[in-house]
């Protein structure tokens, strides 16, 4: 039977069951295994490149970064961020508007998860905006597009799936994210003050209440140092920093600010145990479309068709890469969709010679953004249901703040030498540099 009718199938059967409600995971499956029945795929085959997916080192820092989001939102110490977010911000026009991103801004360096940001920042902050008169539908959008900050910074699980899949250097990721990450909350932080609503102005916060913030935060704002310290030192790898993360609340953060807390740390586990599955059964069913789709060679095609219209351009290679995920996040999350298309990356990231760290930031970035566009919008679905405002309105009220993560976007594609200034300076080896012949300095292709 023609590869291209096989592949039409497949697509039209994932999105048929998943626009039903089943499960991501289970509507990928649907496509695999129907498509497998028109080829000499065997089934035991299948099964096989399922367990193949999850059998990766680098993906087991996703349970103990998901294990550090949950040990922190569950512990209350997340008011403590939140006092230091506001005492930073919470005197400018907008005060909470601002917090909302500062808050992002840190607790994704602990979480690295959208949507434990998500679901966090709506418990913590929803409520007191909608006291000071915020519009719901705001402030779901707010929160939903603060929260893709987590896709970026280290330790992000996207970057970490991207890199154990696409074999890049997932330092290399941390590091180049941040540039497109504080571009982003900046963005959220201008758009804010001059566009969002006024709330209440507060005032600034003195010396004396800053100090007081700051040594009540001190412990938890220790993770991001833990783990950042450590990756960039090269003593951990970003599972060890993970697995030091967790120990340093369990033994450090819980007895010294909730030891009441204690108790409860089986529960934690369990959850993050039962949030990984999540994302682990979705890696195993992408990795199974991905080789169905590798042996029809539809990577192959779809290369083909960007090639005839790019050619080696790597800029504009990297657009047809931004429109062609442009869609396809809008339906898919990025973990599945980064496996089943990290073929048809891969061949087109040597097409056009482009550095495999900017081309994952790129494509992170642009994954993130589809985390908030319709009709799929994951993280901006949840943040509408935890606000309590329909879906159409918080899509509206988003509108404005996709021009900001267009922005960015052009940016980390037309701005290479920015994106990787950080990675270059702190970890060259990270995006391909190589020591100079003579010994000093490094060499960067």
């Amino acid at each position: 039977m023609n590869p291209a009718f096989i592949l039409a199938l497949m697509t039209v059967m994932f999105l048929t069951f998943g626009y039903m409600g089943v499960p991501v995971a289970f509507s990928l499956m649907a496509g695999v295994f129907i498509g497998a029945i028109f080829t000499d795929i065997s089934m035991a085959s299948i099964i096989q490149k399922m367990f193949d997916g999850v059998d990766s080192e680098a993906l087991l820092a996703v349970p103990f970064f998901l294990l550090v989001g949950e040990l922190m939102s569950s512990s209350n110490v997340v008011v403590r961020i939140a006092n230091f977010s506001l005492a930073l911000v919470g005197h400018m026009r907008g005060g909470l508007s601002q917090v909302v991103t500062v808050f992002s801004m840190f607790f994704s360096e602990m979480s690295g998860s959208t949507s434990a940001d998500v679901a966090v920042m709506s418990r913590a902050l929803s409520g007191p905006m909608k006291k000071e008169g915020y519009k719901p539908a705001f402030i779901a959008a707010l929160i939903a597009a603060a929260s893709t900050i987590a896709a970026l910074v280290p330790p992000s699980i996207t970057a970490v799936v991207y890199g154990s899949v696409g074999n890049v250097s997932i330092t290399g990721l941390f590091m180049a994210g941040f540039a497109p990450a504080l571009m982003i909350a900046v963005g959220l932080m201008i758009f804010c003050y001059f566009f969002g609503p006024v709330g209440f102005r507060r005032p600034r916060a003195t010396f004396a209440q800053f100090t007081d913030v700051t040594k009540a935060a001190t412990l938890p704002l220790m993770i991001p140092v833990i783990l950042l310290g450590g990756i960039l030192s090269g003593h951990f790898t970003p599972t060890e920093a993970g697995v030091v993360a967790v120990c340093w609340i369990i033994f450090v953060i819980v007895p010294f600010l909730n030891p009441g807390h204690i108790r409860k740390l089986p529960h934690d586990f369990c959850q993050a145990g039962l949030i990984y599955s999540l994302p682990l059964i979705t890696i195993a069913a992408a990795s199974a479309f991905g080789f169905v789709l590798a042996y029809l060679r539809g990577p192959m095609v779809i290369s083909g068709w960007i090639t005839d219209v790019a050619g080696t351009d790597p800029q504009l290679i990297m657009l047809m890469l931004v429109l062609l995920f442009t869609i396809v996040g809008d339906f898919i999350e990025p973990v599945p969709t980064i496996i089943i298309f990290m073929p048809l990356v891969t061949v087109l990231t040597q097409a056009g010679d482009i550095n495999a760290v900017h081309m994952g930031v790129v494509l992170i970035v642009t994954l993130a953004f589809g985390l908030i566009t319709p009709p799929y919008g994951l993280v901006l679905l949840m943040a509408s249901k935890f606000v309590g405002v329909p879906f159409s309105h918080a899509i509206r009220a988003a509108l404005p703040i996709y021009v900001i993560f267009l922005l960015t976007i052009g940016f980390t594609i037309y701005f290479p030498k920015a994106v990787l200034w950080l990675p270059k300076q702190v970890i060259p080896e990270s995006v391909g540099c190589f020591k100079a012949p003579g010994g000093t300095g490094y060499i960067c292709p």
